[in-house]
C-alpha cells in the first residue's frame, strides 16, 4: 500500500462508523470505549505511518488498537467484501416492522442527548444523523443541573448551548434543532430548572430520575404536580423501569390519575425506545389510550445509531392502534411549537 493523502480520515471514518452500529445495539460501554480509543490513536498519525503499519500489519502493535478495532483499520483499505464492519452492520441492523409506515411519517424525534450531558456525540453529529433518517427537525434535551452524574446544564450552560443551537440551525437550515431540556422531577414535584427558565424553551420533557421507590401516593402526587406545569410538553419514560441490564422494577404510582392529568394539561406521554426501558408497558399505554393521551415516540437517544430506535416505538403505536394526530411528532415543527405554547 502506498501512501495515501486522507487515510486516517478514511480508517477514523470507517471506526466511526462501528461505533454507530455497536450503539445502535447497545452494546456494552467497555466495548464502545475501545473503538472511541482507537479513533483517537489514529487521529494522532500521520497519513504515512498509518499506511506504513496498516500495510506491515503491524497497527495492533499500537497502544490502544486492538484485534477488531484492527481489522476495522485495515479492512478500510480493501476491497475486499464481508469483513468485520460488513458483519456488525449486518447483526446490528434494526428492521422496523409494523410500524415502518408511521416510522416514515415522524417528523422528529422530541427527546435526545448529546455531550453537553450525558451523551456520546455533538449536537452536531446528533442533528445530520438525523437527517441522514429523514427527520426534519430534533429536539435537544439535555439534562437538567441536578442531574449531576449526566453533567446535567446549569443555567449558564443552558445559555452557552442556545448559542450553539442558533450557528447549527443556521449551517444545517432547513434541518431545525429545537431548544429543549429533560427536567428532573423534584421530590415534591417541582422542577429542576425555574419556570422563566423552562418558558423560554420550545419543548420540555419531564421526567424522575430519583427516589423511584418513594410510595405510589406520594409518586402519584410528585408527577401530577410535573404534568399539570404549563411549560411542561412531555412525560418522560413514566415508570423509570428498566428490563435490561440492572432489571429496575417500575415505580408505583396511580396511573388513571396521572394520565388523567396528562389529558387535562395536555401533556403527552412518551413512548420511550430505549430497548432497556421500553416504557410505558403495554397495560399502562393502553390506559393512557383510553383517557385519550397524546403520545410522542422518543428515542432518548444519547448516541446516533441510537437515534434508529425510534422504529420500535413505532411498532407499539402500530399495535395499539394509535392514530397519527395523536402523535406529537407526527406534526411539522411549527406545527409541534404552536402545540407546545397552547
Amino acid at each position: 500500500m502506498s501512501a495515501m493523502s486522507g487515510s486516517v480520515e478514511i480508517a477514523t471514518a470507517a471506526l466511526r462508523q462501528a461505533v454507530y452500529y455497536l450503539d445502535r445495539s447497545l452494546a456494552p460501554a467497555p466495548k464502545v470505549r475501545a473503538f472511541r480509543t482507537a479513533m483517537k490513536v489514529v487521529e494522532s498519525l500521520d497519513d504515512s505511518d498509518l499506511v506504513h503499519r496498516v500495510a506491515a500489519g503491524t497497527i495492533t502493535e499500537l497502544d490502544g488498537i486492538g484485534p477488531s478495532t484492527g481489522a476495522v483499520i485495515t479492512e478500510a483499505f480493501s476491497d475486499a467484501p464481508g469483513g468485520y464492519l460488513a458483519k456488525l452492520e449486518k447483526s446490528t441492523r434494526l428492521d422496523v416492522g409494523e410500524g415502518a409506515e408511521l416510522r416514515s411519517r415522524l417528523r422528529g424525534d422530541c427527546h435526545l442527548h448529546s455531550t453537553w450531558s450525558d451523551g456520546g456525540a455533538s449536537i452536531e453529529d446528533m442533528a445530520r444523523t438525523a437527517i441522514s433518517l429523514g427527520h426534519e427537525y430534533m429536539v435537544l434535551t439535555d439534562h437538567s443541573p441536578r442531574l449531576t452524574v449526566a453533567h446535567g446544564l446549569t443555567l449558564e450552560r443552558l445559555e452557552q448551548q442556545r448559542i450553539e443551537i442558533e450557528r447549527l440551525n443556521e449551517l444545517l437550515a432547513p434541518f431545525r434543532i429545537l431548544r429543549g431540556c429533560e427536567v428532573d422531577i423534584n421530590e415534591d414535584g417541582s422542577l429542576d430548572h425555574p419556570d422563566d427558565v423552562l418558558a423560554g424553551l420550545d419543548i420540555v420533557v419531564a421526567s424522575v430520575h430519583s427516589k423511584l421507590k418513594m410510595p405510589a401516593e406520594e409518586m402519584t402526587r410528585r408527577m401530577v404536580m410535573a404534568v399539570a406545569n404549563p411549560h411542561v410538553d412531555i412525560l418522560g419514560h413514566c415508570t423509570g423501569r428498566q428490563i435490561v441490564g440492572t432489571n429496575r422494577a417500575p415505580s408505583q404510582f396511580d396511573a388513571e390519575i396521572v394520565f388523567a392529568a396528562c389529558a387535562r394539561f395536555g401533556t403527552a406521554v412518551e413512548i420511550n425506545c430505549r430497548p432497556e426501558r421500553q416504557d410505558p408497558p403495554d397495560e399502562l399505554l393502553a390506559l393512557a389510550q383510553e383517557w385519550d393521551c397524546v403520545v410522542s415516540i422518543d428515542t432518548d437517544a444519547h448516541a446516533p445509531g441510537q437515534l434508529e430506535w425510534q422504529g420500535s416505538g413505532c411498532d407499539k403505536a402500530v399495535r395499539h392502534g394509535i392514530a397519527d394526530d395523536a402523535i406529537i411528532n407526527c406534526m411539522s415543527a411549527d406545527d409541534l411549537l404552536a402545540w407546545a405554547a397552547n
